[in-house]
């Protein structure tokens, strides 16, 4: 039976509840009358169902396509504006005990180089990245409770957090590790982490069986449970995601969106993220072999339903999408990218030997930081390193009140013109920091905030200018 209210991952996670919707939204994709009623419910900016996100991502009629992209784009601006948020992962470790068909670190995999960051290792590869200009990481890490165990994880955010290297400083880690037990979850919290990311890859059960077919991993309603008990555990940012490729893309789009409304239901509050990474070539990994995978189209789609369906969360795309992709997923619904990024244990110290490197997955988009700023700069992106939220106590229910109420612009929008100034400072090219103080005093004209804040902005930006580090909202 579907509950959303269960934390049964097989009632909040209904199989039939999914395979009913993806049948309605058949029988209705050229229903034009309930399309623009949907659409209209959408323009409220309150969010849909599955089911009836189901509907428009099922629509193949081409102006109402165009209707579905353009309130996509007004959203996005209606809650995000113009702010892109830049983050790296740092890979610790790719030792991992699982036998998933589709990761490179699957444990039959005897070929791939299998490393550990030490705490020096990391020292070094986080002064690497302060030095890129990054302020916020999701740290990776493969399941394997020998080499891998809680206390690492732990020990490795207390490094990162305690270097302060020239002007730089990781303000946010947030972290992606394998699904654990609310002590665990807690252990995170009480360590000061961001959000809790766990992608479901897919949430077929059948499929999610046969695609982790060994090792703790296997265990679907464990895994897909896992975001209740970081709940339990205090940690009230979580980001889903899922595998795109692995399994009918409808499908993964419908559960998806329960478990979002599963957390609502269940919590409160729903997911702080949403990726939407697509299966990508790796060591020992066709992607060929999978044959769910989605062209550029389609994957522009879900990104829009996906922002329509869930205004308030934030979405991600990674570098494995191209520059030209990521482009065009930006204005219609994406709010975070990742920029200059390593996907292999080590290399943001010192470069990879090509003997050594352990990739996750290929990066196709490999412009470093500096190129990546300036590009969303030219773009009319506002780049923000802010991690004020998380600091402030604006996390959970509290920053979802604020972001359905369309009140994070007066945080944000001034939070992210300071971060950029700080990057600008210090680590910008030149070409890059000319283009950037245009647009900080472009932005700060278009400031909707109350006159003080306008003003305590212009004074910060002096500050910054002076030496002065860390000022937020």
């Amino acid at each position: 039976m579907y509950n959303p209210k269960s934390h049964n991952a097989e009632e909040f996670i209904s199989h039939q509840e999914i395979l009913d919707s993806l049948k309605y939204a058949d029988e209705n994709k050229n229903n034009v009358e309930l399309i623009d009623k949907i659409l209209e419910k959408a323009k409220l900016g309150k969010g849909l169902t599955h089911r009836e996100a189901s509907v428009l991502l099922a629509c193949d009629i081409e102006d109402k396509n165009q209707e579905i992209f353009e309130l996509a784009k007004k959203i996005k601006q209606d809650y995000y504006g113009n702010r892109i948020v830049l983050f790296a992962p740092l890979y610790l470790s790719n030792y991992c005990v699982n036998g998933c068909v589709y990761c490179p670190y699957h444990a039959k995999n005897k070929h791939i180089p299998r490393k550990k960051l030490s705490q020096e290792d990391i020292a070094r590869e986080v002064m690497a990245l302060q030095d890129m200009g990054h302020k916020r990481l999701a740290i990776e890490a493969g399941e394997d409770p020998v080499n891998n165990p809680i206390e690492y994880i732990l020990d490795s955010i207390k490094t990162i957090y305690s270097i302060k290297h020239k002007n730089g400083s990781i303000r946010r880690v947030n972290v992606n590790i394998a699904a654990t037990t609310v002590e665990n979850y807690k252990k995170l919290h009480d360590a000061g982490i961001g959000t809790y990311i766990l992608f479901q890859e897919t949430y077929n059960k059948e499929s999610y069986e046969t695609l982790h077919p060994t090792g703790p991993k296997h265990n679907y309603n464990y895994h897909t449970e896992a975001m209740d008990r970081a709940m339990e555990g205090g940690i009230d940012d979580v980001g889903l995601g899922v595998l795109f490729g692995l399994e009918s893309y409808r499908y993964e789009f419908a559960g998806i969106l329960m478990h979002a409304e599963h957390l609502e239901a269940a919590f409160g509050v729903g997911p702080h993220t949403i990726s939407v990474p697509r299966i990508r070539k790796a060591d020992d990994i066709d992607p060929d072999v999978f044959d769910n995978g989605i062209d550029d189209d389609i994957f522009a789609k879900i990104v829009a339903c996906i922002r329509i369906a869930v205004p308030y969360t934030g979405m991600i795309v990674s570098t494995r999408e191209s520059a030209d992709c990521r482009k065009r997923l930006l204005e219609l619904g994406i709010s975070q990218v990742s920029g200059g990024s390593k996907t292999s244990v080590g290399g943001y110290f010192q470069p990879m030997p090509e003997k050594e490197d352990s990739a996750q997955f290929d990066v196709s988009d490999r412009r470093p930081l500096d190129v990546v700023i300036k590009w969303l700069m030219e773009l009319g992106y506002l780049p923000s390193f802010c991690t004020a939220c998380y600091r402030n106590g604006r996390t959970g229910d509290r920053f979802m009140e604020i972001c359905k109420d369309k009140q994070i612009h007066n945080f944000c929008h001034p939070n992210a013109i300071l971060t950029l100034k700080e990057y600008l400072e210090d680590y910008a090219s030149p070409e890059t920091k000319a283009v950037g103080e245009k647009l900080i005093s472009k932005e700060q004209k278009t400031l909707e905030c109350p006159e003080c804040v306008k003003l305590k902005v212009a004074e910060d930006l002096e500050k910054i200018e002076q030496g002065g580090r860390d000022y937020n909202f």
